[in-house]
């Protein structure tokens, strides 16, 4: 999952975007206003994470050109100010949820982890096509009640399908998404993982494969009908 930093306080975001890192997300961080904003409007994130009192450009108004473009991401906002009116104003501005510092990247995650299961049919933490399953909390892949043991990347790659599971996604959103911004990944690389994961989670199984190729488009994971 790619998440977007926009925090100008080095500290916080440079600690913001180890901890994600730690915890397998893609972590973008940028310290100013107006490149935050030219990065949400011109890139696809899951969720962004955006402090308010920023230099060049407020956060409230980041969140309101955001809503404005169409642009769906969850968006949590972060700020100092502890009032009631000025959680309001986050709210009404476009934010889905406020965090007031000084808070735990724990509470942190676990908000992340919350708006990130808000479109997905799915109990808790689990993610599900067919009989596969992805616990997203403890990193546990089974087929069945056959555990599945994958890399860092190959359980991203996978999370990231099953989290747009029936939608066809291109190789240049799979590399975006999965790989970190300043990885060097060529599509034959995407082609790489994709045929570890057929190996680790269809061929060993029976029944119709999950993981598809639409040709000249990119790849599908779906139950069979």
């Amino acid at each position: 999952m790619k998440l977007l930093i926009i925090e100008d306080e080095p500290k916080i975001g440079g600690a913001l975007k180890r901890g994600l890192i730690q915890e397998r997300f893609v972590a973008e961080l940028y310290d100013d206003g107006e490149v935050g904003l030219a990065a949400a409007l011109g890139d696809e994130y899951d969720v962004i994470i955006l402090d308010r009192m920023l230099p060049s450009l407020d956060g409230l108004e980041i969140c309101r050109q955001i809503r404005e473009a169409g642009i769906k991401t969850p968006i949590i906002m972060l700020t100092a100010k502890s009032q009631i009116r000025d959680r309001v104003e986050g709210l009404n501005a476009g934010a889905d949820d406020y965090l007031i510092k000084p808070f735990s990247f724990e509470e942190l995650l676990a908000r992340i982890r919350a708006l990130l299961r808000r479109p997905v049919d799915a109990c808790d933490n689990i993610l599900r096509v067919g009989d596969l399953t992805l616990d997203t909390m403890n990193y546990d892949v089974r087929r069945g009640k056959k555990r599945i043991k994958l890399t860092s990347t190959e359980f991203s790659l996978l999370e990231y399908l099953m989290r747009n599971q029936g939608r066809v996604i291109s190789k240049d959103k799979i590399i975006g998404h999965v790989w970190d911004f300043d990885s060097d990944i060529l599509p034959n690389t995407v082609e790489a993982y994709i045929g570890s994961l057929r190996r680790k989670v269809d061929k060993p199984f029976a029944g119709q494969p999950l993981i598809h190729t639409i040709r000249g488009f990119g790849y599908r994971i779906e139950a069979e009908k």
